[in-house]
């Protein structure tokens, strides 16, 4: 009788369970959409301008933030760039600064980053064309793309990735004049002697943006113990947010 009763009790008990719906599988997060742009990996010198130009005018933004363990800076993109400001938009986008860290740091002159050691996102070595804009000077907090020298690099292209932020130092007229690489207007004086800046890479190197918010940001990083490669020697590490 027991026996009976035990084996009525199991059948009932896989009847109900066989009546029970199945609980799905759990399934793994769907991966994040992939950033809309050109490949990195695919861009060149052949091809960058066109195809960042086009990037420019299909996702267009003016603002980013750069964060640091230092504070945050918020830097405004100019529109006549348009090439240099595409690239910087679509590389951090696409997360390339944010494995980067500041890798040159020289007290009163600039800031310089968009390198790494630790580097796991694929890019091609490709170079900007140069956008030298007369209006777009050296002034302290201005943002500029790095390039070899002109004996290695008569065109002056641009780095794809390594952008420098200037701190400067105040000058007088007659000081930023004669630095400068190509005349000044006398308002663009005026702000080397009030808020300071690098007039010797006017003309030389491309402006294409400038910190609008967070300039105490810039000095310090600029007072970070630097080794005798004028990499800090406790890393600045970079996030890039694209505001809009």
């Amino acid at each position: 009788m027991k026996a009976s009763l035990l084996f009525s009790l199991l059948l009932a008990g896989l009847l109900a369970s066989c009546g029970q719906p199945e609980k799905p599988a759990a399934t793994a997060p769907a991966p994040p959409p992939p950033v809309p742009g050109p490949s990195l990996s695919a861009l060149t010198d052949t091809n960058a301008t066109a195809l960042l130009t086009q990037y420019g005018r299909e996702f267009p933004a003016s603002e980013v933030i750069v964060h640091t363990r230092l504070g945050d800076m918020r830097v405004k993109l100019y529109d006549d760039v348009p090439v240099h400001k595409a690239n910087f938009l679509l590389l951090a986008r696409k997360g390339v600064f944010d494995e980067t860290v500041f890798n040159r740091v020289v007290k009163g002159f600039a800031i310089q980053g968009g390198r790494s050691d630790h580097r796991t996102i694929r890019i091609n070595r490709y170079h900007l064309p140069p956008e030298i804009v007369p209006q777009h000077f050296h002034k302290r907090g201005a943002l500029g793309m790095a390039r070899y020298d002109d004996d290695q690099n008569p065109g002056k292209l641009s780095s794809n990735s390594d952008f420098y932020i200037v701190q400067g130092e105040k000058l007088t007229p007659a000081q930023s004049a004669a630095m400068a690489g190509r005349p000044l207007t006398p308002a663009q004086q005026q702000v080397y002697a009030t808020q300071g800046g690098a007039p010797s890479l006017d003309g030389k190197y491309t402006v294409f943006g400038e910190v609008v918010e967070g300039l105490d940001v810039i000095d310090k990083i600029a007072a970070e113990p630097v080794g005798t490669d004028k990499w800090p020697k406790k890393d600045v590490e970079i996030k890039v947010e694209v505001l809009k």
